[in-house]
């Protein structure tokens, strides 16, 4: 079985950020901090003008946080960092000075939509249908919400948050802003992908900057914003109902 890891090429001066884990690419906390790093360090690489985020594999993007992980979660604070680590990559994702295209090739769920929302322009197949499954163990979206909600609207947000069994085609999410397109194929996808990214490095690195200030307004608070979020999930997390739930899946 292939082992998670979280690694970056560069070719023709765009910056390709891939991150796996055999899990249906779930993602427990190392991988996460890693992959904010990452980020972070993509943002400052003057090698890089424009970042491309993608998943191994073919079947899912990124199926959310790590259950084995939230199920061995018996306090607050450990609660509140588990829930950081989706938090900490979203705001790598948003300080970052460069655009971060997303290829989304397959099904993603839970944390993995927040960070589909994160990316400045998000491609996908037509295999990347959505869902935010929190409700049905008694959390709730609350850390990749402010990154859903400012992509997709309160309304699309709501709800996929309260219809937390159903996976949203991929068209359903075009309509309502996440993806930018809807590809047949993975490879029709990354050739787009790899078009556009490599279209954006023939643009003022400058402006490009300017603009991803713009988009970002208004989440200069999102620091504690989802610091607050994690605290809140964190603490349900401990909750009777939620700890019933996961017994389930033990």
């Amino acid at each position: 079985m292939t082992k998670p890891y979280v690694k970056q090429t560069i070719e023709n001066e765009v910056g390709y950020i891939e991150f796996f884990h055999p899990a249906h690419n779930s993602l427990p906390g190392d991988i996460l901090a890693k992959l904010a790093n990452t980020i972070t360090e993509a943002g400052q690489n003057d090698a890089i003008k424009v970042i491309v985020l993608k998943s191994g594999g073919d079947r899912t993007f990124c199926a959310g946080a790590s259950f084995k992980e939230l199920i061995n979660i018996n306090d607050a604070a450990t609660g509140k960092v588990f829930f950081s680590g989706f938090a900490n990559v979203i705001n790598a994702m948003r300080k970052c000075p460069k655009f971060i295209i997303g290829r989304i090739q397959g099904k993603t769920v839970g944390g993995g939509v927040g960070l589909a929302a994160s990316t400045d322009y998000c491609m996908g197949t037509k295999f990347a249908a959505i869902k935010l499954s929190e409700l049905n163990i008694g959390i709730g979206p609350f850390v990749v919400g402010p990154a859903i909600e400012r992509k997709m609207g309160l309304s699309a947000m709501s709800q996929i948050a309260i219809d937390a069994n159903s996976f949203y085609p991929a068209e359903w999410a075009k309509e309502k802003g996440l993806f930018t397109q809807v590809y047949e194929t993975t490879e029709e996808l990354d050739e787009a992908v790899k078009a556009t990214a490599e279209h954006l490095c023939t643009y003022n690195t400058e402006a490009m900057l300017e603009m991803k200030k713009v988009f970002w307004t208004g989440t200069d608070d999102w620091d504690a914003l989802l610091a607050e979020r994690a605290q809140t999930s964190g603490r349900l997390v401990l909750s009777e109902f939620t700890k019933e739930k996961l017994k389930g899946f033990k």
